[in-house]
């Protein structure tokens, strides 16, 4: 499975952006995909989940109300809309795949930067 990330850039606190994630080859074996961020000097944030098939989502609770994954299970892309956006959050934002539910995310898409001024 290849994933390719795009959409990050310079956005003021409060303002929106949104990523994009399309994957390819092997897309039928994906069980969920998820975005990732790191910002520098801190470990890595799962922040948003989405199976595949069942369309259940999860968020981690610092962007729950601010940020929406959605998925397009015919363009086999996922979508992170990101509003209301803080300092915070900037850090460079990683689209995932996992084939199963146990595994490790093991296809990787570029990062993205996402930076928020204040």
């Amino acid at each position: 499975v290849q994933l390719q990330a795009s959409g990050g850039g310079l956005v003021q606190a409060g303002g929106s952006l949104r990523l994009s994630c399309a994957a390819s080859g092997g897309t039928f074996s994906i069980y969920d995909m998820a975005w990732l961020r790191q910002a520098p000097g801190k470990q890595r944030e799962l922040v948003a989940v989405v199976l595949w098939r069942s369309g259940f989502i999860s968020y981690a609770d610092s962007v729950k109300g601010r940020f929406t994954i959605s998925r397009d299970n015919a363009k086999y892309t996922v979508y992170l809309q990101m509003n209301s956006l803080k300092p915070e959050d900037t850090a460079v934002y990683y689209c995932a795949a996992r084939t199963g539910p146990n595994g490790v995310y093991d296809h990787w898409g570029q990062g993205t930067l996402v930076t928020v001024s204040s």
